[in-house]
C-alpha cells in the first residue's frame, strides 16, 4: 500500500482557516486559537442570520403602526381589518407602501376601516 503524505492537505486546510481568522483580535496566530475563534464566529453568523429576520419584522411592524396611527387606527386593528377585508399584503410590502406611497396606504387603511365597521 502506498504511503500517504499529508503536508499539502494540512497546509491548504490551515491556510483556509487562517484566512477566515484574518482580522480577528490579535490575529489569532496559533492554529488552536484560530480554530476556536472561527468556530465561534460561525456560530454567531448562524444566530445573526436568524436575528436579522426577527429585527426586520419588528421594523416593519413599527413602520406600519406609526403610519396607521397617523390615519387614526392602531396596528392590531389595521391588521384585523385587512384580514376581514381579505386583503393579502405581507408586512414587508405594507411597510414599504406606508413609507413610499402614502396615498395608497391611506386607501388600504380606508378599506380595512370599512371592513371593521361593516
Amino acid at each position: 500500500m502506498a504511503r500517504v503524505k499529508r503536508a499539502l492537505n494540512r497546509r491548504t486546510r490551515k491556510k483556509k482557516l487562517f484566512k477566515r481568522a484574518k482580522g480577528f483580535f490579535l490575529g489569532r496566530r496559533t492554529y488552536r486559537q484560530a480554530t476556536a475563534a472561527v468556530m465561534k464566529a460561525q456560530a454567531q453568523e448562524y444566530v445573526g442570520r436568524k436575528l436579522r429576520k426577527r429585527d426586520f419584522r419588528r421594523l416593519w411592524i413599527q413602520r406600519i403602526n406609526a403610519a396607521s396611527r397617523a390615519h387614526g387606527l392602531s396596528y392590531s386593528k389595521l391588521m384585523h381589518g385587512l384580514k376581514l377585508a381579505e386583503v393579502q399584503v405581507n408586512r414587508k410590502m405594507l411597510a414599504d407602501i406606508a413609507v413610499r406611497e402614502k396615498s395608497v396606504f391611506a386607501a388600504i387603511v380606508a378599506k380595512a376601516n370599512e371592513a371593521l365597521t361593516a
